[in-house]
């Protein structure tokens, strides 16, 4: 593409579009708050003891394996992304 000397390039502002994302982040984490006060002392209440030891050990493990799905998703998705840009 070749330009005449009367035309310039535009400049592309990524400063706004930066900006933008920011105030966009924060708007999502201040209207979409969640209560996860109630599950602590739900958890509390029901491994309460020293007779709920494979209990215990169950919501571990639940909470590992719910724990482990989001990130491997994430991870992923960045890792697709990754490959499309090395092979352009």
């Amino acid at each position: 593409m070749f330009l005449k000397k009367s035309q310039k390039p535009k400049a592309k502002n990524h400063k706004s579009r930066g900006i933008i994302k920011n105030v966009f982040f924060v708007l999502c984490f201040l209207f979409f708050q969640f209560a996860s006060i109630a599950q602590c002392a739900m958890c509390r209440a029901a491994l309460a003891g020293e007779g709920n030891v494979a209990k215990a050990k169950a919501v571990n493990n639940g909470i590992v394996y719910l724990m482990l799905i989001p990130y491997l998703l994430v991870a992923g998705v960045f890792y697709a992304v990754y490959r499309m840009r090395k092979n352009k």
